[in-house]
């Protein structure tokens, strides 16, 4: 468990495995849902050494967080569409070359040595030499947000928050992120925040710029705290557990919002349906020594009868709220995706509401900016449901940024809400009657 970034001089001394290993993450990342989780776990990418694993996954976040101009800047100079992995290795260059900042005879270099490594790429090296040598007598414009995300997606984020906001948000597209904590005992966090060398944001996050092995910080051994996003903190914070009360967490993994209410003194039931995931669920409660029931199950078709003073709903979504950690959400997803995930959401919303206790809540989230997983569910979920009504979130609640609140009162948090940045959300508090 890392989040380290190797200095850039490190690019220079990365051997050919630390590249090739680079190119298979891409090449991952960009297969479809789930391609750079999947591709860090690769025995490839374990067998690097320390350093050059950390290069292997900074060239390729790097690619990412850049793709719309470096690809832009590449088709410009290249007529016909060369072989998938002539595409990466071109790609990887590009960002040695303007992220990195690796010198450029090492940067074209090494690309050639990767084409040169495969008999799908070694007619393509002349190539690779020419195009990545033209980049840098013209280098590319790598920061125009409009150019960051994918132009549909770009489209939609102008048609759903207006032209200045879709820039602030693709903006941060290409910014590394921060880590952020939550805390066991919330009253802990000034501490943690001055050991960290880190801040205290709203809501009780902590948030440092500390790299390398977060199983050796301070904390993390003691199960003091986990990693979660500040915005991804927050909705379980608005189902506002008592000690005592029964939580149902509907769709767990990897569990940081389990281990919120199992933190506040809440009875906890965690589902999920996939079972490695749920056994992350279970071995974070163990480090941090809290208890949850965790069950394998399909939130929206589990045979059991209870019903729940509190229940959240995270439900499975297109995740482009995410980009800032996970730049290849931004590339994976398609416009059908959407439409597909928003009936799996209206079903598992109804699932959710047969298990609020009358008088008990309901907090719905996605980790999306789409609003037809947000504003839409809640409110043709409203429509069905005629004993839900919103209870609106407060000013500030939960750590939720001014900025984030709507008319109706629900949030939806954009990645621009605070300095640093932040998941973009959509969050919406239930009440039944």
């Amino acid at each position: 468990m890392s989040q380290s970034d190797p200095p850039t001089s490190s690019s220079e001394t990365a051997g050919l495995p630390a590249r090739a290993a680079a190119l298979d993450l891409l090449t991952a990342a960009l297969s479809g849902r789930a391609g750079l989780e999947e591709g860090l776990a690769h025995p490839a990418l374990a067998a690097l050494s320390p350093r050059d694993r950390a290069f292997a996954r900074a060239l390729v976040m790097a690619t990412l967080r850049r793709l719309g101009p470096i690809d832009q800047a590449l088709q410009a100079r290249v007529r016909k569409p060369p072989p998938d992995r002539v595409v990466q290795i071109l790609r990887l260059g590009a960002a040695q070359l303007f992220v990195l900042e690796t010198p450029a005879h090492a940067a074209v270099s090494s690309a050639v040595d990767l084409a040169q490594a495969s008999n799908q790429s070694q007619a393509f090296k002349g190539l690779v030499n020419a195009v990545l040598r033209a980049l840098t007598r013209e280098p590319p414009q790598l920061d125009d947000p409009e150019r960051l995300a994918p132009p549909w997606l770009y489209a939609r984020w102008s048609a759903a928050f207006g032209g200045e906001t879709a820039r602030a948000i693709a903006a941060q597209i290409a910014e590394e992120p921060a880590t952020d904590l939550s805390l066991k005992d919330p009253a802990q966090a000034a501490a943690l925040a001055a050991e960290l060398e880190g801040e205290m944001l709203p809501g009780g996050s902590v948030r440092t710029g500390r790299r390398g092995d977060i199983a050796a910080w301070p904390g993390f051994a003691e199960g003091g705290w986990w990693v979660q996003d500040a915005a991804a903190a927050i909705p379980a914070r608005l189902l506002d557990v008592q000690r005592g009360q029964t939580a149902l967490d509907m769709c767990a993994a990897p569990g940081g919002k389990t281990l919120q209410l199992a933190a506040a003194g809440a009875t906890v039931t965690a589902l999920d349906r996939a079972a490695p995931r749920i056994k992350r669920v279970g071995e974070n409660l163990a480090r941090a020594g809290l208890s949850a029931e965790v069950v394998t199950a399909d939130a929206g078709a589990w045979r059991d009868g209870r019903t729940f003073d509190a229940v959240l709903l995270d439900a499975p979504c297109s995740a482009t709220g995410t980009f800032r950690r996970h730049p290849d959400v931004l590339w994976a997803a398609k416009p059908s995706d959407i439409a597909g995930l928003a009936a799996i959401q209206s079903r598992l919303l109804d699932a959710a509401a047969k298990r609020v206790k009358p008088g008990g809540r309901l907090v719905y989230c996605v980790c999306s900016l789409e609003p037809e997983e947000g504003e839409a569910q809640v409110a043709a979920f409203l429509q069905r449901h005629k004993d839900f009504a919103v209870e609106p979130i407060a000013s500030g609640e939960g750590g939720a940024p001014e900025a984030s609140r709507r008319p109706d009162g629900t949030v939806r948090i954009l990645p621009h809400h605070i300095a640093g940045g932040m998941d973009g959300f959509y969050a919406a508090r239930l009440r039944r009657g």
